[in-house]
Formats: structure tokens, sequence, C-alpha cells
């Protein structure tokens, strides 16, 4: 069977030689930009800043009301943009690492279960030296169900919305010209960038961002999809914001089910970004790298994409 009749993207582009952008593509990722990120971000900004601002709004605290919709709407934009693109191209999802078929299938599921192991390996490295403790539980019954699951489907519109943004038709557009690592390098860079204006962010935090940008770019290439990084990022953020209730990228986010504490230096415990902000964080992350780079032992991505 062919790669792209199991709805991963076809090896068949190894090896060729540099591929300038056509005018057609240069065309398609302009409307890609103008659909999936200018149009949700203005739609936002009017939203936050003319319809409704909340006279204690404070950007640095999260709650699924306000953050529920703007998710949703960028998520919406960005997988608009993608599916235009392909239209226009008349490629299926599949050659940028979105096969519909494997939708929510186990890649995505593994990768949830990957996404959410890695928040309790911090912390429990961190408990062990004393550096990490549970408190107590902050919510129970109904609370905590509609909590879990209100922050559930924010972090998965999150994650769809910077997964594509980031790894999705851009990666496939950039990997055809100059190769996959390299457009995996330069897209981590931006992905990284793009989470400079998060208050609490610090050096480390930033370097984690592009670390697990390279990261993800990891799973694709092995997987030939993005859907285990889909879930891993899902699971990741809502470890962080909902279930141990600690900052996730500089950012609080109210209503978590557990109340916990870090003692002792930011760059070890990760300050006001979170776990993500500690240097135990990327020593995991880089075991984590180790362990996909034995999971998945072939390459099913394109280097060069055709």
């Amino acid at each position: 069977m062919r790669a792209a009749e199991q709805g991963i993207p076809s090896l068949e582009g190894e090896g060729v030689g540099r591929r300038p952008w056509s005018r057609a593509d240069r065309k398609n990722l302009v409307i890609w930009v103008v659909i999936g990120l200018l149009a949700p971000a203005v739609l936002v900004w009017a939203a936050v800043h003319l319809i409704h601002r909340p006279p204690a709004f404070n950007v640095q605290y999260q709650d699924v009301q306000n953050q529920l919709p703007i998710k949703a709407l960028m998520a919406f934009g960005i997988a608009l943009a993608t599916w235009v693109v392909a239209r226009r191209e008349k490629r299926p999802l599949a050659a940028y690492g979105i096969p519909l078929a494997k939708a929510f299938g186990a890649r995505f599921w593994e990768g949830g279960v990957w996404g959410f192991a890695m928040l309790p390996a911090v912390a429990g490295i961190l408990g062990l030296f004393g550096h990490f403790r549970i408190e107590s539980v902050a919510l129970n019954g109904a609370a905590a169900l509609r909590y879990g699951l209100g922050w559930g489907a924010v972090f998965l519109a999150v994650s769809i919305n910077e997964e594509l943004a980031f790894r999705g038709y851009w990666l496939f557009l950039m990997a055809r010209s100059m190769r996959f690592w390299p457009a995996a390098t330069f897209l981590s860079v931006l992905f990284a960038v793009a989470h400079l204006a998060n208050p609490g962010e610090t050096v480390i935090g930033i370097l984690h961002v592009f670390v697990i940008g390279m990261f993800f770019c990891l799973t694709i290439r092995r997987t030939g999809t993005l859907w285990f990084a889909l879930g891993f990022h899902a699971t990741w953020d809502w470890a962080e914001t909902f279930f141990f209730g600690t900052p996730d990228s500089g950012l609080i986010g109210a209503g978590h089910f557990l109340n916990t504490s870090f003692q002792g230096a930011n760059w070890l415990t990760g300050g006001s970004t979170g776990p993500e902000g500690s240097v135990v964080a990327l020593l995991v992350l880089l075991v984590y790298a180790v362990l996909i780079h034995l999971r998945f032992a072939k390459a099913l991505y394109p280097d060069r994409p055709l």
C-alpha cells in the first residue's frame, strides 16, 4: 500500500534538490496567513477591546469562559486556512501531516499519555529534593469535572491552533524549499518568539518552547502525522493549568484540581513561567526525544516533500 493511501506523506521527495517557491506557493501562503492568522487576530482583538473588556481584565490570569471562545476561533481559523490551501493545491490534508482518517486515533491518545506523564516526571524529580509539593485538592465533584472538561476543550483548541500554525502546512511548504530540519528549526524559533509576549516568561522558558517545538517536529518526522504532537501538546498544557494548577508559559488558569507549590531558585523550579521554565523540564524533554527515536525508528514524513 502506498504511503498516501495509508494517510501519511510520501517519502518520494527524499534527496530531491532545492525547490524554489512558485508564484502559486507565495499566493497560497499569503492566503493561509490572512485566513488563518490575521483574520482571527483581528476578530479576537475586536472582541476583547471593543465588545467586552471586563473591568478587572488581567492578561496573566485566564479562565475557561474567556479563553474557550478565543482559542476556538483561532483553531477554526487556522484549520479553515489549511483546508483552503489544500483545496487550492489539490492535495489531501495528509500531505501536511493531518490525515483525517487518523483523527483522534491511536497516535493522538498515545501523544496525550506522553504529554500528561511529562509533568509528573518533572514534578517528581523536583519533589525528591524538596522543591515541589502537593498541598491539597482544590476542586471536588461536579466542579472538578466541569473545569476539567472546560480546560480540556481550551487546550485542544490551543493545540490545534499552534500545531497547525507552526507545524502543518507551513512546515510542509518550508521543507519543500530547505528540507525538513532547517524548516523545523526556523519554525521552532518563530514558535519561541510568539511566546515572548506572555507575562512571566523567562529565558529558560523561551528556550523550552524552542526545544519542545523541535521535539514536536521530531514526532512528526517519525510518525508521519501531527496527531501525536496534537495529543501531547493538549495534555501537557492541561496538566499544567488544570490538574496541577501551575503557571503555563507564565499564564495562570482559574479553576484547577490541585493546589501545589514550588520552592527554590527559578531556574530549577520554573518560577513565574511554570514547570516548563525549569532546567529539569529541558532534561526530561531530551530523554523523551531519545525515547521517541527508539519508539519510532523510521522516518515517515519526507525530508523534502514533493
